[in-house]
C-alpha cells in the first residue's frame, strides 16, 4: 500500500539549514509536513504551486481565536488562516475526526486533464471526486488517507523561490518498477533510484519524479523508511530548544547586514 507521507520544502540553497516534522500523529498513519529552515534566509517568494492544507479541527480554530490569529471565514464552518511565511491552511470547524485530520493538500496545475493522466493513469491514484466546472480534482490512495486536490490555476504553475515536494511510501520493490514505467513512458526522472545511507539507521532507497507542472515526487522504501520516521517523544522540547537557540536575528543585526530575500 502507499500513502502520503509528507509535504516539504526543498530549495536551491546551498547554506545551513535544518527541517522538522510536524503532524497529528505517527507518520505511519498519518500526514506530516515537512518544515525546513534556511539559515540567513529572511523572505521567499512564493509561487501558485502550493494552494493550501485542509484539516479538521475546532480545537485550532479555537486555538486561533484566544491568540488573535486573523482567521477568515470562506464557507460555513471553515476558515482561512494564514501561516507565518504566507502558506495556507483551511480549518475545518469539527470535533476532530480518529482517523488523519488532515483531509488534503492542494496543488495548482496548469492543465487539469494531463495532470489526472499522470496522477492517476501514471501513478495509480484513485480519483474520488472531478468537479470540471471549478476545475478540480481530489484523488488518493486509500480512504483512510490524507488526499491530494489539483486545482486548475488558470495559467502556467509558478513555484516561487520555495518550491516543494510531495512524498510517498511505497514497498521497496515497487521502486524499480516505477522507474521502469518513467522511461517507458519517458516522464522526467529528477533523481534516479538511489540508496541514501542515514549514519547509524537504515538505508533508505528513493527515487524522485516531476509531473508535467514541475511538481517534485518523491517515492520512498517503506520498509527503511519506518527505522527513519520513529516519533521521538522528546520532539517538542528539541524543536523549542532549537528556535531559543536561533541568533541570527541578532547576529545579522551585530553585524549591520540584512537577510536576503530569496
Amino acid at each position: 500500500m502507499v500513502m502520503i507521507i509528507k509535504y516539504g520544502y526543498s530549495s536551491p540553497y546551498d547554506g545551513k539549514w535544518s527541517k522538522t516534522m510536524v503532524g497529528y500523529g505517527p507518520e505511519d498513519n498519518h500526514f506530516v509536513a515537512e518544515l525546513t529552515y534556511n539559515y540567513g534566509i529572511g523572505e521567499y517568494r512564493l509561487g501558485n504551486d502550493f494552494l493550501g492544507i485542509t484539516l479538521v479541527s475546532s480545537q485550532a480554530v479555537s486555538n486561533a481565536k484566544k491568540m488573535g490569529w486573523p482567521l477568515k471565514e470562506v464557507t460555513t464552518g471553515v476558515f482561512e488562516a494564514e501561516a507565518p511565511g504566507g502558506y495556507k491552511f483551511y480549518l475545518e470547524d469539527k470535533e476532530k475526526i480518529k482517523q488523519d485530520p488532515v483531509l488534503k493538500v492542494t496543488l495548482g496545475v496548469s492543465n487539469l486533464q494531463k495532470s489526472l493522466n499522470y496522477w492517476s493513469g501514471l501513478l495509480g491514484m484513485k480519483i474520488y471526486e472531478k468537479d470540471e466546472e471549478k476545475q478540480r480534482a481530489l484523488l488518493g490512495y486509500a480512504d483512510n488517507q490524507c488526499k491530494l486536490e489539483l486545482k486548475a490555476v488558470g495559467g502556467a504553475v509558478d513555484h516561487g523561490t520555495a518550491f516543494g515536494r510531495i512524498a510517498f511510501s511505497c514497498a521497496k520493490g515497487e521502486l524499480p518498477n516505477i522507474e521502469a514505467l518513467m522511461k517507458k513512458e519517458n516522464q522526467k526522472i529528477l533523481t534516479p533510484l538511489v540508496s541514501l545511507d542515514t549514519p547509524g539507521k537504515a538505508t533508505v532507497q528513493v527515487i524522485i519524479l516531476a509531473d508535467p507542472d514541475g511538481h517534485e515526487i518523491c517515492f520512498v522504501g517503506d520498509e527503511a523508511f519506518r527505522d527513519l520516521s520513529k516519533v521521538d517523544p522528546n520532539g517538542d522540547k528539541l524543536l523549542d530548544d532549537a528556535m531559543a537557540a536561533d541568533n541570527s536575528d541578532k547576529w545579522f543585526a551585530e553585524h549591520k547586514m540584512k537577510k536576503i530575500s530569496a
